[in-house]
């Protein structure tokens, strides 16, 4: 299957990065004050159950979410991560997991330790069927157009296989960076001959070129560095994430400065210029 095809390659794409000074009177010092000893979250966009095609998106009113049949935007950064829960709680948004890994390397928790050399990591794990009772995800951290936040998308053990199938065939094979690149993810209705499930879909719209390109790379870097930092902190202190901030990401001053560097700040390019991708042949 061609995750990547680009169905309509004279179609101009419009992408706009955003800025810490937009529509805003206030610093990030004074935002980051706000958020002082809280735990910052992203959005989280999960790969709905039963076969559902819509995206359920947050919004400031949790109980009027918004819905999207596709999203559109970048990849700028995008991780492994490995989950143990008690059997029975997998699907349970309240419970925290027993063990997680933000790196697919060290688990963090009860067992804890390698993930390579973990009995929950092993095929066969899983109380029922042939797969593993500890589930590998994928984190993917993806900005929309024109948006500060970027949604922390959750992808499921069986949404790996198109995802890595993509990411091979329209970037790596290409020798291209995921933040040089508009995407859109869709879903698609399978079924494993008892229930019916999502899965996500991927599809290349357009690549982004010349200075526009500059841009995001400086901003996607900025980003994919306070993200590491974060996760690096979680991992040292050792700490089982809470249930309702599942890779224990801190607020912190960074999170705020670095993130989204204010426009025409010493040394760092302007985001509210919007960004306009080209497109280039993939390989046969």
């Amino acid at each position: 299957m061609d995750y990547n095809q680009n169905t309509n390659p004279t179609e101009q794409q419009q992408f706009l990065l955003p800025t810490m000074t937009m529509d805003t009177d206030f610093t990030a010092e004074e935002l980051a004050e706000d958020m002082d000893g809280m735990q910052m979250n992203f959005p989280r966009v999960k790969i709905p159950s039963g076969g559902s095609l819509q995206f359920e998106i947050p919004t400031g009113d949790p109980d009027n979410p918004d819905y999207a049949k596709t999203l559109t935007g970048v990849i700028l950064f995008n991780h492994p991560n490995n989950a143990y829960w008690p059997e029975g709680s997998e699907y349970d948004d309240n419970a925290a997991p027993l063990c997680s890994s933000t790196d697919g390397r060290l688990g963090v928790g009860t067992p804890g330790g390698s993930c390579a050399s973990c009995t929950m990591n092993l095929f066969g794990s899983a109380a029922e069927g042939k797969g593993k009772a500890c589930k590998n995800m994928r984190v993917l951290y993806f900005l929309r157009s024109g948006e500060f936040i970027p949604l922390q998308i959750n992808l499921p053990p069986t949404s790996l296989k198109p995802f890595r199938q993509f990411i091979s065939q329209t970037f790596s094979f290409r020798r291209r960076a995921t933040y040089g690149s508009l995407v859109e993810i869709g879903l698609k209705k399978m079924n494993n001959g008892k229930d019916d499930y999502s899965v996500a879909t991927f599809r290349l719209l357009s690549d982004l070129s010349g200075d526009e390109l500059a841009q995001v790379r400086d901003y996607a870097n900025s980003f994919k560095e306070q993200i590491r930092n974060m996760l690096q902190q979680h991992t040292e202190t050792s700490e089982t994430p809470s249930a309702d901030n599942a890779y224990g990401y801190a607020a912190t001053d960074a999170a705020y400065t670095d993130a989204a560097p204010a426009a025409e700040a010493p040394g760092q390019p302007y985001y509210g210029q919007p960004i306009y991708g080209d497109y280039e042949a993939l390989p046969a």
